[in-house]
């Protein structure tokens, strides 16, 4: 299987959205700080991910939830989350 992932940080609230092969691992990494881009953002909570069946699929999808209208489709799709969040 192939992930699309989204972080927030607890510290700032930011959004962090990836790809990976081996979730749990990635996830490990993230909360260990060995991810260059999000070692100052910790601690990290998942809030959101979807599998694939092939690479190419997943890619594709990080692309898309790192623009501006995959950012507004997953304030949508979490809606309830980021209200309760604030």
């Amino acid at each position: 299987m192939h992930y699309v992932y989204v972080l927030r940080s607890s510290k700032d609230g930011n959004l962090y959205t990836g790809y990976t092969a081996d979730l749990r691992k990635r996830l490990a990494d993230h909360a260990a700080g060995k991810a260059l881009s999000t070692r100052n953002r910790r601690p990290l909570q998942l809030i959101y991910y979807e599998a694939y069946l092939l690479p190419t699929d997943a890619k594709a999808r990080e692309l898309f939830l790192k623009s501006g209208s995959g950012k507004r489709f997953i304030h949508k799709q979490l809606g309830r989350y980021f209200s309760s969040a604030k």
